[in-house]
C-alpha cells in the first residue's frame, strides 16, 4: 500500500461535508493521498458551493451527474469507481463519510495500522459522539477498552480504510445493484475472502448520524413513518 486514495460521497449536506474536508485537508498525513468528494446529484446551488469549495481548499471534485444519469443513492458507481483506481495505484481506499470529523492523527493512523495488523482487509475508526461516547453504528463496541479489535461484525464505512489487498481479491461489481448501501455485504465479503476486519477504538472520529441523510433521523423520532417510507419507497436497501 503505497498510498491512499481519502474519498467522501455525498448529496447535499454542504456544511457538514465542508466540515469533513477542512479536517482532513488539516489531518497530519505523511503518506501520499488524494482527495476527492464525489457529488451525488446535489441541487444546483450546493453544487456551485462545492465547486468554489474545491478550489479554494484544494480537494478534487466529481459531479456524477457526468458520468450518469442514474438517480441518486450512486454509491455503487463510487465504489466500483474508486476501487479500480485504488488497484492500479496501489492505494488503500479510506472512505470518510460527509458526517464524520477526523482528529488530525486518524488517517495516517489508520494507515499505520492497517499495515501492522495480520491480514487486515478492512481498518475503521470507532464512531463517537461530541462528548465521546460511542454511537451509532458501533454501538455493539460501547463499554470495550481502548484498542484494536479483530471484528467479526460488520463493520461500516463512516471511518474506514480498504486495504488493495482486499480490493484486487473482491470485485465490487458483483455487488448487489438493487441495495443502496454495502458496507455490511463488504465487510462480511472481506472476512469471506481471508482477510481480517479491525476496529480501532483507540482512534475515535466525531461522527453526526445521518446528517447526510436527514430523512433517517426518522429512525428515531417517527420510527412508523421512518419504516413506512423505507418499506413503500425501498430506501435504504442494506
Amino acid at each position: 500500500m503505497k498510498q491512499l486514495h481519502i474519498i467522501t460521497p455525498v448529496k447535499d449536506s454542504i456544511d457538514s461535508t465542508l466540515d469533513t474536508a477542512q479536517a482532513i485537508l488539516s489531518s497530519d498525513i505523511k503518506v501520499p493521498y488524494t482527495y476527492t468528494i464525489y457529488n451525488d446529484f446535489s441541487t444546483p446551488e450546493n453544487t456551485q458551493r462545492l465547486k468554489e469549495a474545491s478550489k479554494q481548499m484544494g480537494f478534487n471534485l466529481v459531479n456524477l451527474s457526468d458520468l450518469t444519469d442514474h438517480p441518486s443513492p450512486n454509491y455503487l458507481l463510487v465504489l466500483q469507481k474508486t476501487q479500480q483506481e485504488a488497484i492500479e495505484a496501489d492505494a488503500g481506499l479510506l472512505i470518510v463519510e460527509s458526517d464524520v470529523t477526523v482528529q488530525k492523527d486518524t488517517l495516517q493512523a489508520l494507515y499505520d495500522g492497517a499495515l501492522q495488523c495480520n491480514a487486515c482487509g478492512i481498518a475503521a475508526s470507532i464512531t463517537t459522539d461530541e462528548n465521546g461516547v460511542i454511537n451509532f453504528p458501533y454501538l455493539y463496541a460501547k463499554g470495550r477498552k481502548p484498542g484494536v479489535y479483530d471484528e467479526k461484525k460488520r463493520i461500516s464505512f463512516c471511518c474506514t480504510l480498504l486495504t488493495p489487498e482486499f480490493l484486487r481479491a473482491f470485485d465490487f461489481h458483483l455487488l448487489d445493484a438493487s441495495k443502496n448501501w454495502f458496507d455490511v455485504t463488504i465487510s462480511h465479503e472481506s472476512i469471506n475472502h481471508g482477510f481480517h476486519n479491525y476496529l480501532f477504538i483507540n482512534l475515535p472520529v466525531l461522527h453526526r448520524p445521518h446528517g447526510s441523510r436527514p430523512w433517517k433521523q426518522l429512525k428515531y423520532t417517527n420510527p412508523l413513518k421512518y419504516y413506512w417510507l423505507k418499506f413503500t419507497k425501498g430506501l435504504d436497501k442494506i
